[in-house]
């Protein structure tokens, strides 16, 4: 493929190491038949290692300066590259028409990486698994566990429904041009349907929120308003603690009882 300028505005730094592009393939271990999807082709580094093992392959490109080149990857339908913003893409529609759950896979622009995992798991029902080169850091956050400082709202609200692994980092000098970070690839798999979910989803994102806005906080005094100390007893959670403590189950039960009102302040 022709040298493309990288462009910042799209956040564009671009994996050109082919050992780093081959342990993602493998990480991903695709069968002929998956529906897999890649986000952000770029100069297709990874496209064309899929395209060796998939029978068909789809992809979302936002620069469509690039979409020519990856297209000849491959003939016939083989590769269906969409210019498309990944952000706003339904992906409920494509796994309907494939009818199959997703395989997701791509290098993440860093500036958009939050808020596209947040839009990928609004459509849970339509995804398999992930697998994503990310910010280190971000990564990180993902697979955090309790009682460590990187535990916070990005690790509750991706291991409600998924199961998260940090696979393994990436060095700067991977990519051109050359990021001031270094990355790392997560897998997230999607849950069972009958893993444990809370009643009512906004509202656990909101008592999540409150709790880790005011980490530094006890319970009793993150949540004040919302739940009060006999709710956080109701739900068998000590209010001394802080937010860091509590597990994905424990956030689970606590916004099951705010749900049920117990913990609302009685109206005067």
């Amino acid at each position: 493929m022709e040298k493309h300028r990288p462009r910042k505005r799209f956040g564009q730094n671009f994996l050109r190491d082919g050992n780093i592009a081959r342990k993602i393939l493998d990480a991903l271990d695709p069968d002929p038949a998956d529906a897999v999807v890649e986000i952000g082709p770029g100069e297709g580094a990874l496209t064309r290692l899929l395209l060796e093992r998939l029978d068909r392959l789809d992809a979302i490109e936002l620069d469509r300066d690039l979409i020519p080149a990856l297209e000849g990857l491959a003939g016939g339908d083989r590769l269906r590259v969409q210019a498309a913003d990944a952000l706003a893409f339904d992906f409920r529609a494509l796994a309907a028409e494939r009818g199959r759950r997703l395989r997701v896979v791509g290098n993440l622009p860093y500036n958009i990486s939050t808020p596209l995992l947040f839009h990928l798991l609004d459509q849970r029902d339509a995804l398999s698994d992930m697998h994503f080169m990310l910010q280190r850091e971000v990564v990180d956050r993902l697979a955090a566990q309790p009682g460590t400082k990187t535990y916070g709202r990005l690790s509750v609200m991706a291991q409600l429904d998924c199961a998260v692994t940090s696979l393994f980092r990436v060095p700067p000098g991977a990519f051109y041009p050359v990021p001031q970070v270094e990355s790392a690839v997560v897998r997230l798999r999607l849950r069972p349907e009958d893993a444990p979910r809370p009643r009512d989803r906004t509202r656990f994102a909101e008592v999540v929120t409150r709790a880790f806005q005011a980490r530094r906080k006890t319970l009793r005094n993150a949540l004040r308003g919302l739940c009060d100390p006999s709710c956080l007893e109701a739900a068998d959670i000590d209010p001394h603690l802080r937010a860091e403590s509590l597990a994905v189950d424990d956030f689970i039960r606590l916004a099951d009882r705010v749900t049920e009102g117990a913990g609302r302040p009685a109206e005067s």
